[in-house]
């Protein structure tokens, strides 16, 4: 496998030939019971069963050795698909969702995610780190059993460098984050909040892609989620992101979630250093959650040019109704 460049969208692509097919069969592989991946990137607790685990992904899209050998063919890009992917395991149990895992349960899967992140950040190599979940069959989920992926890249994702160069120019005009200024419009308006549970909120974009898109975020200002700031705390986020996911999931039982925050800092060269001086102050950390509706698929199919048929504030107004204990 490789990595290609598109010169017009700067979109990097994976092409070859993965060993990867659809959802695994019966046994899941990721019970403790059938487990076939007997190594173990990190586990809580250490010692004796595991309750949370994460393992190399057992059909990588990237490969942790190597150099990414970047070289040019004519006037395309291109390199070695260099990188991590790995699978976190949330709980023993198979038939559990994420949303049924208690606040305790989801504050530690949520410190994993800092955990991952701030390892693959010390590798110079990495340009980006990713956390993402592809909850339910209409996800392409490829496993039933609760789990979320990483990913570490030697490029910055196309969505992630819209937006990471979006907040900068932001930042440039106005002094301010625009992350916080879109939430503190959204606290003062309350027509697109769906909670708030201590310093966090979860709201639906005032330009939603697809209908009950959630984003949750603080409002303490913080680029990178792996490091929290003072006023933050894991047990509040955990419980926001339990009851909006059991909103969701009165919905629809199938949704992406994907983790956005800043990227390796640590990088020397290329864009991040030219772009990124200022990622401290324009750049907010914050989860997206994109459920999956087939009545909507028009949502997903247009990619660029989303069609949403619901408002948000209508959707905002259904998911308020909703019991996010059920």
């Amino acid at each position: 496998m490789e990595l290609r460049k598109d010169p017009i969208t700067r979109s990097w692509v994976v092409v070859g030939h993965p060993e990867r097919g659809g959802r695994r069969p019966d046994p899941c592989v990721l019970c403790p019971e059938h487990a076939t991946e007997p190594r173990s990137l990190l586990q809580l607790p250490p010692n004796g069963p595991w309750q949370i685990r994460v393992i190399p992904h057992f059909r990588p899209l990237y490969h942790i050795e190597g150099d990414p050998g970047r070289s040019a063919e004519g006037i395309y890009d291109r390199m070695s698909a260099i990188g991590a992917h790995e699978v976190i395991v949330e709980a023993r149990d198979h038939l559990r969702t994420f949303s049924q895992l208690s606040d305790e349960e989801i504050t530690r899967v949520l410190e994993v995610y800092a955990m991952r992140i701030s390892d693959l950040k010390r590798d110079a190599r990495f340009k980006y780190v990713s956390i993402f979940k592809n909850q339910g069959p209409a996800a392409a989920e490829d496993w039933a059993h609760v789990h979320s992926q990483v990913m570490a890249t030697t490029f910055v994702p196309r969505r992630m460098s819209y937006e990471l160069r979006a907040a900068r120019e932001w930042y440039r005009s106005h002094e301010r984050c625009v992350f916080c200024d879109i939430l503190r419009q959204e606290i003062r308006q309350k027509k697109r909040l769906v909670e708030c549970v201590g310093d966090y909120y979860a709201f639906c974009p005032y330009a939603s892609r697809v209908p009950y898109e959630t984003w949750i975020l603080p409002r303490t200002h913080n680029h990178q989620f792996e490091s929290p700031v003072r006023g933050e705390q894991r047990s509040h986020l955990a419980a926001l992101l339990g009851r909006t996911l059991r909103r969701i999931t009165q919905v629809t039982n199938s949704y992406h979630m994907v983790m956005h925050t800043s990227p390796n800092t640590l990088q020397t060269k290329g864009e991040l250093s030219k772009y990124w001086q200022t990622i401290q102050g324009d750049y907010h950390w914050h989860f997206e959650i994109l459920p999956i509706l087939s009545s909507t698929s028009k949502s997903y199919g247009l990619k660029e040019v989303y069609f949403n048929g619901l408002l948000p504030e209508e959707a905002a107004e259904r998911l308020r109704q909703l019991d996010p204990e059920k």
